[in-house]
């Protein structure tokens, strides 16, 4: 229940009050001076959520004096509480310099009930809006630094849903169990695979990545185990697979549903047991090797249907990250966007909507390929929308209008970029696509203090 503390020296005011916010679910506090007031919000400040207050306290004096006094402690004290300051004593000029100080209202006695309740409400909601919007942005900072301790392979993303895959990641690194990343193609997959293999016990170790899906069936078990002279045609000489070359580092096994029945069974009894023996060898062979899969298939479907191993799946499946499509994370196109452009171009407004309003239905992949096309054929420094030559090009004007607006950084993106810049306003600006002078109103206008 939200909790108001009203500081006057009147009780029967304190009382109506009382009853006025009871009505409403509101529980209230009573402070009947200053010292007291202030003596409560130092022992409950965590559990109130605004302040009404009185604003003369002395017999026969009407100055205001007292409740300017008294809101500029609270002010000072608890910055980002909300005060109302109410009072039989109207004093226009008072009223406006406390307002302008972050005064939330100054109402006159007799109050109108329903007004009074409506601006309580509000600040109320508005306050709590603001607590959790905080504690969010706290979070996502400590999370921030937390990986920032770590390796990151390069990574660019400025979305909560990339960071949370990421964050994932890093924790589960340090343990030696398979992991399992499942999304779409061109998501980023093997990047996550190389910032899991970076932090790991076996980061000095081989990371040797191979994708299942690029092979025809009957060579992806040659590849993974190694075959000895004469295992098949056309194997001349011994070849070394690849859970050898990655002994005492990482495997990463892309598009592991493409893997056969019978590679998966091999498969699953290495994870088991570290041991297998190549195409054509009875000499069983040991490795240590930390695995990590990836598939843009439906996995559980596959095993409906008989084509993928229930059991494999379960020792595959310790830890599964599911990167989303760029889609689901838009607040990471811009980034990226300018990233593959490595500082050579900007882009204008118009052609930040249409990245924005773009579906990306190859991801990340294709908006490296768009924006590596885009780089060449722009005639100048700044990249248009008609350069981009994306189907979102010929929009409406009010569409792009919606989706410029949708492009603009937000208070957390800004303050992110700052974060990471240490500060640097260009770098900052760089990054959001914004010129230094753009990112300067913006920050003002989101009264975000200058470093």
């Amino acid at each position: 229940m939200p909790t108001v503390l009203i500081i006057d020296d009147n009780a029967a005011i304190a009382v109506a009050l009382e009853v006025l916010f009871s009505l409403h679910d509101i529980d209230a506090l009573r402070a009947a001076s200053p010292e007291a007031g202030l003596a409560l919000l130092e022992q409950r400040s965590a559990g109130i959520d605004l302040v009404i207050q009185d604003m003369n306290f002395t017999a026969d004096t009407t100055s205001g004096e007292e409740g300017v006094a008294l809101f500029r402690a609270i002010r000072k004290r608890h910055p980002d509480l909300p005060v109302i300051l109410l009072t039989a004593w109207t004093h226009l000029d008072a009223a406006v310099d406390l307002i302008k100080a972050g005064a939330a209202d100054y109402l006159a006695k007799p109050w109108d009930d329903n007004r009074l309740i409506a601006t309580v409400t509000n600040l109320i909601e508005l306050g709590q809006a603001n607590r959790a919007l905080s504690q969010r942005m706290q979070s996502e900072l400590r999370q921030r630094r937390d990986l920032e301790k770590h390796e990151l392979r390069g990574m660019v993303w400025q979305d909560p849903a990339t960071e949370r895959v990421i964050h994932l990641a890093c924790q589960v690194a340090r343990s030696d169990v398979p992991v399992l990343i499942s999304g779409p193609n061109g998501t980023g997959k093997e990047r996550i695979a190389e910032i899991i293999q970076a932090n790991s016990a076996v980061r000095e170790g081989p990371f040797v990545v191979l994708n299942c899906g690029a092979l025809p069936a009957e060579l992806i078990e040659a590849e993974l185990f190694g075959a000895d002279a004469g295992a098949y045609t056309g194997a001349s000489k011994a070849r070394e697979g690849k859970f050898e070359a990655a002994d005492g580092g990482t495997l990463f096994l892309d598009e592991i549903g493409n893997l056969p029945l019978a590679g998966q069974m091999k498969l699953l009894r290495v994870l088991e047991t570290g041991r297998f023996e190549r195409l054509g060898s009875n000499r069983e062979r040991q490795v240590r090797v930390r695995v990590i899969s990836a598939t843009n298939a439906d996995l559980q479907a596959m095993i409906r249907a008989g084509t993928f191993r229930e059991d494999l799946f379960y020792r595959l499946n310790v830890i599964e990250l599911n990167l989303p499509p760029l889609a689901g994370r838009p607040a990471d196109i811009l980034p990226l966007a300018l990233h593959f452009l490595g500082g050579r171009k900007t882009l204008d407004a118009r052609a930040q909507a249409v990245l924005q309003a773009h579906p990306w239905p190859g991801n990340v992949r294709e908006l490296k390929n768009v924006m590596q096309r885009a780089c060449l054929l722009a005639g100048g420094d700044v990249i248009t929308a008609a350069d981009l030559g994306l189907p979102a090009a010929a929009l409406a004007p009010s569409a792009l209008a919606s989706a410029a607006a949708d492009a603009e950084p937000d208070r957390d993106a800004i303050a992110q970029a700052l974060q990471r810049a240490h500060g640097v306003v260009a770098q900052a600006a760089a990054e959001l696509g914004l010129s230094r002078q753009a990112l300067y109103r913006r920050m003002e206008r989101l009264g975000i203090a200058r470093a």
